[in-house]
């Protein structure tokens, strides 16, 4: 499951501010997410929380917009909506499609705080 990886990834990033930051506990990690998939947010949250169990980040907050990046059909110019990273125009059906977008993972914050300070 992608969602899944992408919380374990977002998991390891907040971990390893605290651990810079020199803090006990992670409190909010705010960022966002562009793919080509169609991702489910509870999932996201779900995985997150599931492996931050017993960790540092253990209900932190996460604060995550999913953004789903279109394509543009180089053949026809068409735009639409790639599935599991296959630009397939929907059009066309031509592989020869382009982005207009980038993908991935941005953290742009993660709060972190003492374990004996409130949140």
């Amino acid at each position: 499951m992608h969602e899944s990886s992408l919380a374990r990834q977002i998991l390891a990033l907040s971990l390893a501010e605290a651990t810079r930051a020199g803090e006990a506990r992670v409190r909010v990690v705010r960022g966002r997410v562009a793919e080509t998939e169609t991702l489910s947010h509870a999932s996201l949250e779900l995985h997150f929380h599931a492996h931050a169990a017993g960790t540092a980040a253990a209900g932190a907050r996460l604060e995550i917009e999913l953004v789903h990046v279109e394509a543009r059909c180089r053949a026809c110019g068409a735009i639409y909506r790639p599935e599991h990273h296959v630009v397939l125009c929907t059009g066309c059906g031509s592989t020869d499609g382009e982005l207009r977008g980038a993908t991935g993972l941005w953290i742009e914050s993660i709060d972190v705080a003492d374990e004996d300070r409130e949140p």
